[in-house]
Order: C-alpha cells, then structure tokens, then sequence
C-alpha cells in the first residue's frame, strides 16, 4: 500500500532492505547459533547512515525522526529481528539525550551516535524493577561535583556491546518514582563492570546482559534533565521508542509470511502445491490483512508523534500492543504451514516464532500497554467533562 513517504523515507526504506536480504539473511542463522553480537551487520548499517536517520543534521543524522527509524527497523526485521533489535536499541538508549539533553550533552555524545562509531543502551529494567519502574533499587548519591552509582541493571539489551548507557537511579528512595534520574554513563566508567550475558529463546544475535555499578563515580554534568526527572524521561523515551518495537513486530511477521507464501507455493501434497488449498489460501489472506492493518496503525502512530502533539502515549502503546499481538499470531500461523518442517532448525521459520514473542514483553508488556491505553481513554473522558 502507498503510505506516501516521502523520497527520504522511501530511501532510507530501500537501503535497509537491499541490506537485509544481502547482508543480513544469507548470516541470521549462524548469528542465531552462536548468539554472536553482530559487529560487521553495524559497520554496514553505521557506513550506510542509518543510525543517523531520527537524528538532527546539527548533530550528525540525517534530520528525520520516528517514521524513518520504524521504516528502517522494520525492513531490517524482515531479514532478522535479533539484528535489528541491536539498531533499534540504541535508539532506545539515545532517546533520552534527544529528548532531555542539555546542548553540551547533545554535542558530545549524538555525533558518535549517529555515524554509528559508537552504540547506545538503556538501562532501566531491574531484577525487582520490571512493569513497575518504580521499585529501583539502583541508587545514585551526591557527592562534591559527581554521583556515586551502586546497583546492578537486568536484561540491557546492547548490554556489553554498547559505549553509551543512559541509566535510571534513585537519587532519593524516599520520594517513590519522584525520586528517580537519569544518567548518561560511558562504558569505561570505573566501576561501571558487566555481569551475566543471558542466553534466550529468541533475538539471539542481540546482547542482553546485566549491568553492575559499584561505587561507579559519574560527573554531575551527566545528569539528564534534572534530579527526579528520571520516570518522566523514561516514560517520554519509550513514547518515541515503543512504534519502533512495533515496527520490528510488523518486520518479522512480514518475514514470515514471506517465507510461508514461498513454501507453500512449493510444497505439494495430494498432487497439488498447498497454496491450491483454501484452507492455506485463507490463513494466508487473513496475515496479510492483519500484518497490513499493523502497519497503517505504526506509521499513523510515528506520523502522530512527529506533530509534536503532548500527548502521545496512548497511540504508542496502541502500535506495539497490536503490532505484536498480529507478530506472534502470524509467526505461529507461519509454523503452522510448514508443518513439521516448520518445527525443525533446518528450515528458518521457526526462528521467526522465537523471535517474536520478545515484542510482546520488552518496553513494556502488552498488559501494561492495555493498562496505559484505558487510562488514557479515562482521563480523556474525564476532561471532556470539565
């Protein structure tokens, strides 16, 4: 369908997917198998200008936003979705300087981020901190012209890999999530050391470790916005971060059902190729119609937030929840006509499946997406009344 993007988009579309079907598929199941964080995929994305696509020219990017880095994510999804998540997350950990940074921390660390010279991560996620972001236990103490950071961060996505890290600590307990801030911390930091890489059911090619930080010192100057800000700048962060999981959704469904449509072309039972069968004919029409469905609602969603409008937590929660709900059922659907051929290793659908259900969990799990919408639509409700 014709989303009209414009001519920057539409490159930024087509340079993506020339990468994923040349450098990225013929690689995905060996970086799958090793779990091998993909440094060379990088060099090319960071060659190509992609890291730079929702980044200020002023800055080094290429001065798009939201739309180009879905458009992107999503066609290097179709290839892999492991690799794609190693680009799209270091969006998620450069969001934070994009949105609250000063003009001095802008022109130091977004150059290097956009050129992809150097990767980012965010840093939220705790062992009792997941859905409720306000139960960190990673602290952050003032002292003279630095704080002092201890605590350890669980399942970093780019942890490890990433140089930039843009971390959430509590700068003071007593104040609940009011009390939360934000740092930018650099992967050499002194006492700023990594702990265990987790092995996973799907996006293998990504890193996901945890962070440790003890007594690990950070210059005052790296402090995002200002203390107790942190809840905020993480909940504005993932406004403009969750259409990219979206996008990734809609990038490995479409993967699959490439894949599905191909197979079933080819494979013959009963004397005929299986697409002959209604059956298969319908399952295959009603994943396009979802997967289509999942794009127009992602592109609206990023098109939406590019307004500029203050409120847009709703329609970015809308994107990933549907968008990944549509991933896994088309991915399951995908097995399903391969058959048994689809549950064996040899055949690449399967990871497909793997890969997909992450989208359902991370930045937010798709309750907490349901949570965030119908409270919306309540306090829309409620200020219609006043």
């Amino acid at each position: 369908m014709d989303y009209q993007l414009n001519e920057q988009q539409i490159m930024v579309r087509d340079l993506a997917r020339e990468i994923a079907r040349e450098k990225i598929k013929p690689r995905a199941a060996e970086y799958d198998e090793k779990e091998e964080f993909p440094w060379d995929i990088m060099k090319v994305l960071a060659e190509s200008d992609l890291f730079g696509v929702y980044i200020e020219e002023k800055y080094g990017g290429t001065g798009g936003g939201v739309l180009e880095l879905a458009v992107a994510t999503e066609e290097l999804s179709r290839a892999c979705g492991g690799t794609a998540v190693c680009f799209a997350a270091s969006a998620l950990g450069t969001y934070p300087i994009i949105l609250f940074g000063n003009e001095e921390q802008k022109k130091k660390y977004l150059p290097d981020l956009a050129s992809g010279k150097k990767l980012a991560a965010f840093a939220l996620t705790e062992a009792s901190a997941g859905s409720d972001a306000s139960n960190i236990q990673t602290t952050a103490r003032k002292e003279g012209d630095h704080y002092v950071l201890n605590g350890t961060k669980q399942w970093i996505t780019n942890g490890g890999e990433a140089q930039i890290y843009t971390v959430v600590a509590m700068t003071d307990k007593n104040k609940g999530a009011r009390g939360a801030s934000v740092f930018i911390v650099e992967k050499d930091t002194p006492g700023f050391t990594f702990g265990k890489k987790e092995k996973k059911l799907g996006i293998r090619a990504s890193a996901t470790s945890e962070l440790v930080f003890t007594d690990c010192k950070v210059p005052k100057e790296n402090l995002l916005a200002r203390e107790g800000m942190g809840f905020i700048v993480a909940m504005k962060t993932f406004d403009s971060s969750r259409p990219g999981v979206a996008a990734q959704a809609v990038g490995i469904a479409q993967g699959a059902l490439d894949l599905a449509v191909e197979y079933a072309r080819q494979r013959v039972q009963f004397g005929k190729p299986i697409s002959s069968f209604q059956g298969i004919q319908f399952m295959l029409a009603d994943m396009a119609t979802q997967i289509e469905a999942a794009r127009a609602l992602v592109y609206a969603s990023c098109r939406h937030i590019e307004t500029g409008a203050k409120n847009v937590a709703k329609e970015a929660s809308m994107a990933k929840l549907f968008a990944s709900d549509v991933c896994m059922r088309v991915t399951t659907d995908c097995v399903q006509i391969f058959g048994g051929y689809g549950y064996m290793r040899d055949y690449p659908i399967e990871k497909f499946m793997r890969d997909a259900k992450i989208t359902q969990i991370y930045e937010g799990t798709n309750q907490i997406q349901r949570d965030i919408i119908a409270r919306c639509l309540i306090r829309e409700s409620m200020a219609k009344e006043k």
